[in-house]
C-alpha cells in the first residue's frame, strides 16, 4: 500500500510497481477530470491552434453528462482515456468499489466516444493494490506524470503553471494539467487554458514534440 501512495511523487515506487511516469520520445501533454463544459473547448481551442493532440483522462459520471463533448475530443484526434467513473481515491474504497468504479467509467467511454480506453490514471495519482490489480487485469496500461502545473490551486497563476510544468523538460516527460474544475477550485480550468498557451509555445520553442502515449 505504501508504494502505491507513494508512485505519482516518488520514481522509485513507481518504477517498483512497473507503473509509467514517462514516454519513449517527446512530451505527452495530459488532462484530468473532464469533460467540463468550458474547460474542455477551451483546452481543444489552444491544442488545434498549435496543431498539438493530447490525452485526456475522462470521468466516466462527466461523460455520461456530456457524451458529445467526449465524443468531440476523439473526433478531433486526441486520445481518450480512463479516470474513474467518480473521482474518488482508490485507497480509501474497497475492491468491489474500486472495480465497478473501473467497469463503469469504462463503458461511459467507450459508449459516448466509440473508443475503448487502453490507459487509466487513477484520482489523485493514488492506487491501492486491488485497483492496480484491477487495472491490469482488464489490460488498461497505468500512466502516472512526471511533470505537472499544479493548476488546480486557488491562487496560482498561469505563468506560474506553466513554469511549473515545463522546468528542467525534456523529452520522455508527462505533463500533467485539468481541463475542469469539479474536483478543485472554481475557474482553475480558465487558468489551465492561458497556461496550456505558454506551454505549448516553450515546447515548441525547444523544438519537442508532442506524442499520444499509446
Amino acid at each position: 500500500m505504501i508504494s502505491e501512495l507513494l508512485a505519482p511523487h516518488v520514481p522509485r515506487a513507481a518504477a517498483a510497481l512497473g507503473i509509467q511516469r514517462t514516454v519513449s520520445e517527446g512530451v505527452a501533454l495530459t488532462f484530468d477530470d473532464g469533460p467540463h463544459p468550458e474547460g474542455t473547448p477551451a483546452m481543444l481551442e489552444v491544442l488545434d491552434e498549435a496543431d498539438v493532440k493530447a490525452t485526456f483522462f475522462l470521468v466516466g459520471e462527466q461523460v455520461e453528462r456530456r457524451p458529445a463533448l467526449a465524443a468531440e475530443i476523439a473526433r478531433r484526434g486526441h486520445l481518450v482515456a480512463l479516470h474513474g467513473f467518480r473521482h474518488r481515491p482508490q485507497p480509501l474504497i474497497g475492491t468491489a468499489a474500486v472495480e465497478d468504479d473501473l467497469a463503469r467509467g469504462a463503458a461511459a467511454i467507450e459508449s459516448a466516444t466509440g473508443a475503448q480506453p487502453s490507459l487509466h490514471r487513477p484520482p489523485y495519482g493514488l492506487y491501492s493494490p486491488a485497483g492496480l490489480a484491477a487495472v491490469r487485469r482488464n489490460g488498461w496500461q497505468p500512466l502516472l506524470w512526471s511533470k505537472w502545473g499544479k493548476d488546480w490551486r486557488r491562487l496560482t497563476t498561469p505563468q506560474r503553471i506553466a513554469a511549473r510544468a515545463t522546468r528542467e523538460l525534456r523529452p520522455g516527460d508527462v505533463i500533467l494539467l485539468h481541463d475542469a474544475d469539479f474536483y478543485s477550485s472554481h475557474g482553475s480550468h480558465e487558468r489551465t487554458a492561458e497556461a496550456l498557451k505558454l506551454i505549448v509555445r516553450e515546447l515548441k520553442r525547444q523544438k519537442i514534440g508532442t506524442v499520444l502515449p499509446l
